[in-house]
């Protein structure tokens, strides 16, 4: 009978400790759930396998739609996936842009790149992509068309000849709290000489209210992303080589969406990493959900390949009690928290 109760006991004490451990394993998860791999809700980097650039994002119901490239360096069409939580997600296609479809006598022989989506107030979406260095201008009633070209006469809304030295490629499409469209483009040739230009659009979202100009602010490059917070405009942009650790993103603040733009306080904000784990992060897009701000981008994935390929990440952007942006700490995020 000693014996038998002994065992008891011994059976009693594991499972006490069992549960305990159970429970303190429990708990560190939920302790922890802002740390990488340890919460079914955490969003790590990069979002989705496979290679893509210079995503935009647009949110229909419940449901986000990331417009991307597909390297390397752009395909005959535009890689845009459809997830509700981005965590699963599923590939689409859209029947336009193409690199057939967007081919003018000024073309180069750039591939599809770099798209910019948005909802205009007539309930539409406009889509403004690069493609053989030109910016078209595209038109659809749903995210996932089908989309045509906006123009009458299908051709380039920015031709590549157009407002040289301008590199006609990365188009931002803004919309104001007014409701007023405005669009901002260019890069430079070579890795330097980055030029932004900038014009305000009518309402058929295509024709130009004036003449495009430059408001280049300091560090541009190229991928322009224009912001409106605190009832200033944040212009951010990408720095550097898309090739290599010096592409990093920076930002200028103006206060009007035409600037004059001044140097951001932090800026750069998100750049390549210690210990290179988030190489060259850039061309980005900013969204918010739940009153939370969330920089979506791509960084490169090292390799020996001579071209470059590229992945999707997401994380938290913030700005300080002085209303300037606080330098990007990349490491994912909680899924869509409140802050």
């Amino acid at each position: 009978m000693l014996n038998l109760f002994k065992k008891k006991l011994s059976a009693i004490a594991r499972f006490g400790a069992v549960c305990c451990l159970s429970i303190f394993i429990s708990g560190a998860c939920k302790t922890s759930g802002n740390l990488r791999g340890t919460s079914r809700s955490f969003i790590s980097n990069p979002i989705i396998d496979g290679y893509f650039a210079d995503p935009c994002i647009v949110k229909e119901g419940d449901t986000y739609f990331i417009y991307a490239t597909i390297d390397p360096w752009g395909g005959e069409e535009l890689a845009v996936l459809e997830t509700k939580d981005f965590k699963k997600f599923e590939r689409r296609h859209l029947n336009w842009p193409t690199k057939k479809a967007c081919t003018s006598p000024t073309s180069g022989d750039a591939m599809v790149w770099a798209p910019s989506v948005r909802k205009a107030q007539d309930g539409k979406y406009y889509m403004y992509v690069a493609v053989g260095g030109e910016i078209w201008a595209g038109v659809a009633n749903t995210p996932l068309g089908p989309w045509k070209n906006a123009k009458s006469d299908n051709s380039p809304l920015v031709k590549y000849t157009d407002f040289k030295p301008t590199h006609n490629i990365d188009a931002d499409c803004f919309i104001d709290d007014d409701g007023q469209a405005y669009l901002y483009w260019g890069s430079g040739f070579k890795w330097i000489n980055g030029r932004c230009m900038a014009v305000k659009l009518k309402k058929d979202m295509v024709s130009f209210d004036g003449t495009p100009h430059e408001v280049t602010p300091p560090g541009y490059f190229e991928g322009p992303n224009m912001i409106k917070r605190f009832g200033k405009y944040y212009l951010m942009f990408s720095e550097g080589k898309a090739i290599d650790a010096t592409y990093r993103v920076g930002y200028a603040v103006g206060e009007t969406p035409m600037g004059p733009f001044v140097k951001g306080v932090n800026s750069p904000v998100l750049f390549t990493s210690k210990d290179s784990t988030t190489y060259g992060p850039g061309h980005h897009t900013v969204f918010n959900e739940k009153g939370q701000d969330y920089i979506l981008y791509h960084r490169i994935y090292p390799q020996k390949e001579k071209y470059v390929l590229r992945q999707l990440c997401i994380d938290s952007l913030n700005f300080d009690k002085d209303q300037n942006i606080k330098v990007i700490q990349p490491k994912g995020v909680a899924r869509f928290a409140k802050r």
